[in-house]
């Protein structure tokens, strides 16, 4: 799954632009400059393992966080032989595409970064402090190694991207008991075991102990199946949200289809009404961010009425509207007006002549054009004609009570 996942996704970056165009001319490819420096040979030698070189050869561009054999060296020989393996392909490739990030990014650009997202789907972190760059938990120690088609950052450290999905990953920590067990009688588990990426606001088995034990029990009985599967997937956000991106939006859209709040608190992020207690914790499929409350979906909103105003209409006659110099054809005569509407509110009046509907001319047809056009309680102007009187009358767009 990695492979193929990761292989079509370095494919799409064949057509992303560059983060910087500069450099141009070289006349060695990625593979080809780290073969020729001869400081490579286990890296080579790993592409080679995992099939990535010819698409590492391709036009990119792509920068690449390149360990040096003596990097490959920290690790255990048995962690490497095993690694190579064939039946190992997949991990592999894991683990070299996080040491790809899409685009040139030369030195002066990492500095200014905290994360990148590789090719991989996760995201490496970026420090920049005590005169020196770390990715993840590596020194770099050799920057802008030019390439025909990307750029190299020579680093001390092999990276290694998280190998675990999201249920693992919760699973392995032991304080989403209860958010696991409500997964699996969702029939959500294996949706979250999947490719995603998911970003997954996780509530504690302490966040759960909030609500009464007696509501849990219900909402894990299969009769609420689908009350519960709402209740979860309103904690789901699809793709890779990290917190610096949610502190900077408003609201984010999730797999319930309502929208979870951003806001920041004393320095906190909040989603909700519930606390960010642990966040960016990366996983094979998404992120985790760790929260002290359960989310609780808003209620669906309730159906309302018809909209009207509470008039009853009609053309005026001939004589009435050559009494007062009117087009008939242009003037709505009221008949009627609701008791309690809108358009008594406003103060409309029986044998008013309505002449003008939100600047039209008055007509069944642009009555129905005003309250289509508008939401409930938005205001409408009337120009009303009472005997030699020229009113203006603003009117809600009311609801039909049933």
């Amino acid at each position: 799954m990695y492979r193929a996942l990761a292989t079509t996704f370095l494919s799409t970056l064949l057509c992303t632009p560059a983060l910087a165009d500069g450099h141009k001319g070289a006349k060695s490819t990625i593979v080809d400059t780290a073969v020729a420096a001869g400081q490579f040979k286990t890296l080579t030698a790993a592409l080679q393992a995992a099939g990535l070189v010819d698409t590492l050869k391709g036009k990119g561009p792509f920068t690449v966080f390149a360990p040096s054999d003596a990097a490959f060296k920290k690790l255990s020989r048995h962690t490497l032989n095993d690694l190579l393996r064939p039946e190992n392909r997949d991990a592999l490739t894991a683990i070299l595409t996080y040491h790809v990030v899409p685009g040139r990014v030369l030195a002066k650009d990492v500095v200014q970064l905290t994360r990148a997202a590789t090719a991989n789907g996760q995201s490496v972190d970026i420090d920049v402090s005590g005169g020196g760059v770390r990715i993840d938990s590596s020194n770099v120690v050799k920057t802008d190694i030019d390439c025909s088609n990307g750029v190299i950052h020579v680093i001390d450290t092999v990276l290694m991207p998280s190998m675990s999905s999201l249920v693992k990953t919760a699973q392995s920590t032991g304080k989403f008991k209860t958010l696991l067990a409500a997964g699996e009688a969702a029939g959500l588990a294996k949706t979250f075991m999947g490719d995603g990426p998911f970003t997954v606001f996780a509530p504690t088995d302490d966040a759960f102990a909030k609500i009464p034990a007696k509501t849990i029990e219900s909402l894990l009985q299969p009769k609420n199946r689908a009350k519960l599967a709402e209740i979860l997937k309103y904690h789901v956000v699809p793709g890779r949200v990290f917190a610096s991106q949610a502190a900077s939006a408003n609201q984010a859209g999730t797999l319930q289809k309502g929208n979870v709040r951003f806001s920041i608190a004393d320095g906190r992020l909040r989603v909700n009404d519930a606390n960010v207690i642990a966040n960016d914790i990366e996983t094979t499929n998404g992120v985790i961010h760790v929260i002290d409350t359960v989310l609780m979906p808003p209620a669906p909103a309730k159906p309302r009425g018809a909209k009207y105003f509470g008039i009853g209409s009609e053309r005026p006659s001939k004589a009435i509207a050559y009494q007062l110099g009117l087009d008939r054809h242009k003037s709505l005569l009221v008949t009627s007006v609701t008791k309690g509407s809108a358009a008594e509110r406003a103060g409309l009046k029986r044998y008013d002549i309505i002449t003008k509907v939100a600047g039209r001319n008055a007509s069944d047809g642009n009555l129905k054009k005003a309250k289509s056009e508008r939401d409930y309680d938005e205001l409408v102007r009337f120009d009303v004609r009472r005997g030699q009187k020229n009113l203006h009358l603003d009117i809600e767009v009311g609801e039909r009570q049933h």
